[in-house]
């Protein structure tokens, strides 16, 4: 089948929306489908590979090396009249997302949309959370337009159709457990960081930005190094706060974007994850650090509340117990012996998650909408024949 992909943002960049997008995409293709991807052109490029439609785009404040793409209603319709696709996906809500919407509708082709960002949290997070309300009822104008709306936790799914969402769909998240893994652990790259022979490295790995609730991991941080000294903080990733936090916090380590094989080593050469998020839909990163046997800290939500067993594999923690998680920090930081068996338990938990099922029942959503195309009313509607709790499994 050929379908097509519309997404704000891709690798090279790096985030938890570009890498699942591209999962989804290769895991298609080695499916044997034809994949035309849709995203905003980068500054240095002038023209995409064979199965790319670049569009234009303008800079996303305050994120260097982000663009966002402008609407482009008219030639998303020219691109589909001359080759249609069977099925399309849109992964973001921007201006791009809703062009594609609009052109999905114009065409008559089915659409699936993703839910990737909370966008509603991140009004909290950026001092504006009278605007909680105005960002659902716009992200719920969105993905009510589209034939089904992807989302990945049961946790979610609830959320959202409480909150008036139709056609919630949920389609679990794997981790390539043969790339994040244990033996990647690097003694040479741990002296690197400082991290002295018996010493306990807590590490973060995501966007170093507001929203993520940094500086709870900072307090958390401190906690553990008063039972143990000689602890180092080190931080994979980039982005606006990044400058603060190293002027303020000069005894961190920061290592900047990791990537591929770089990435899992870097996971797996840390002792204990501090992830203190509470904006993530999903947070990939969860399922990266117990794969590469990385006990993790972080808030019952999400990956965490889908994949982390409370005391076995770390510590997941009630939402907004802040205390709580500066606690689990030092406890389980401080305890060499319960650090282990975490890791242990942590890997073998989630040694059975494949990408290649998630690509099968992601390709059997689309195929199914292409399947009911004929019958689908030209905006809202219950038109995917999923099971009672519309998952995908």
């Amino acid at each position: 089948m050929r379908y097509a992909i519309v997404t704000e943002t891709y690798p090279p960049e790096i985030n938890g929306v570009a890498l699942t997008v591209q999962g989804l995409e290769q895991g298609l293709r080695a499916r044997g489908h034809r994949v035309d991807l849709v995203r905003p052109r980068q500054a240095h490029e002038r023209s995409g590979a064979e199965h790319e439609l670049l569009l234009r785009s303008l800079p996303l404040p305050r994120y260097p090396g982000l663009r966002v793409g402008l609407p482009a209603t008219r030639r998303l319709i020219q691109a589909w009249s001359a080759q249609a696709p069977d099925a399309i996906y849109v992964a973001t809500e921007g201006p791009l997302g809703w062009s594609a919407l609009r052109a999905a509708r114009r065409l008559g082709i089915p659409v699936a949309t993703g839910f990737h960002t909370r966008f509603d949290e991140y009004m909290r997070d950026y001092g504006a959370p009278f605007l909680v309300g105005t960002a659902l009822r716009w992200m719920r104008r969105f993905h009510n337009d589209a034939d089904a709306t992807l989302v990945p936790t049961r946790e979610l799914a609830e959320f959202l159709r409480a909150q008036g969402f139709e056609n919630v769909v949920r389609l679990p998240r794997a981790v390539d457990t043969a790339l994040f893994e244990p033996s990647r652990r690097s003694e040479a790259l741990r002296r690197a960081w400082g991290i002295p022979d018996g010493g306990v490295a807590a590490i973060y790995v995501g966007r170093i930005a507001a929203e993520k609730n940094l500086d709870l991991a900072v307090r958390a941080f401190r906690a553990l190094q008063q039972q143990r000294p000689e602890a180092r903080f080190v931080w994979v990733g980039d982005g606006p706060e990044r400058a603060r936090l190293q002027r303020e916090q000069p005894d961190f380590a920061f290592c900047g974007v990791q990537r591929g094989a770089d990435l899992a080593t870097h996971f797996a050469s840390g002792d204990l994850f501090l992830f203190p998020s509470r904006s993530e839909t999903f947070g990939n990163v969860t399922l990266e650090a117990m794969a590469s046997g990385v006990p993790t800290v972080a808030f019952d939500y999400g990956a965490a509340h889908e994949h982390l067993r409370d005391g076995e594999h770390g510590a997941a923690i009630a939402d907004g117990d802040e205390a709580g998680f500066i606690a689990a920090a030092a406890r389980i930081g401080g305890d060499d012996a319960l650090r282990a068996a975490m890791a242990r338990a942590g890997r073998a938990a989630i040694a059975g998650l494949r990408p290649e099922q998630v690509a099968a029942d992601f390709d059997a959503l689309l195929s199914g909408l292409a399947e009911t195309a004929p019958r689908r009313p030209p905006r809202h509607g219950n038109t995917l024949a999923v099971q009672d709790e519309r998952e995908v499994v």
